[in-house]
């Protein structure tokens, strides 16, 4: 069984939908996950699927004590399921094939730092694209720069709003990710 942990920093939309998809895996477990935030809704959703929780500072992310506890629970896979910190070099090198990352546009535009979240969703709108997507890569060094391993597009109406962007988005998020993680996993073994 290989040994996921995600990190995310907020409510945990596509955390759930990875944790619902490999509940009942012989492939592979979600073992931990691990956030920057204290209030983040992700970790009401690890309790319910009784995955332990871990809530680092930005000291641990920087001192090598993140990539420890990833060795510690003997996690093979890492997903970025909306973690808006820039994972440590360390951790990039130790994970290295083995760190994924999901990005609400399709890369490599609306990329880089700040560009996350609504932030990418209202420039899209305001670019007056008639296409966005999401895209799932591999994590290196620099923000959105990793090797991409999936992109999936989606229609957009003149008219929408970034929230219906967003929306859209995530739907294709939530079809996706689980299933291309799956693959991958598949390849590694």
């Amino acid at each position: 069984m290989k040994r996921i942990a995600i990190l995310a920093s907020g409510g945990g939309s596509n955390a759930l939908k990875i944790m619902q998809h490999f509940q009942q895996s012989n492939l592979a477990e979600v073992v931990l996950v691990i956030t920057n935030n204290a209030s983040a809704g992700v970790l009401q959703k690890a309790a319910n699927f009784n995955v332990p929780t871990y809530i680092h500072s930005k000291q641990e992310l920087e001192n090598g004590e993140l990539l420890n506890k990833l060795l510690e629970n003997e996690v093979d896979f890492v997903v970025l399921a909306g973690y808006l910190k820039k994972i440590s070099a360390d951790i990039v090198e130790k994970y290295d094939g083995a760190i994924v990352n999901i990005h609400p546009a399709l890369l490599p535009a609306y990329g880089g730092k700040g560009m996350y979240g609504m932030n990418v969703h209202k420039a899209v709108r305001e670019a007056g694209e008639s296409v966005s997507g999401m895209t799932i890569h591999y994590v290196n060094n620099h923000y959105d720069e990793g090797g991409i391993i999936r992109q999936e597009s989606v229609n957009l109406n003149e008219n929408d709003s970034a929230e219906e962007i967003a929306r859209k988005v995530l739907e294709l998020e939530h079809r996706y990710f689980a299933p291309t993680i799956e693959q991958l996993l598949k390849n590694l073994s």
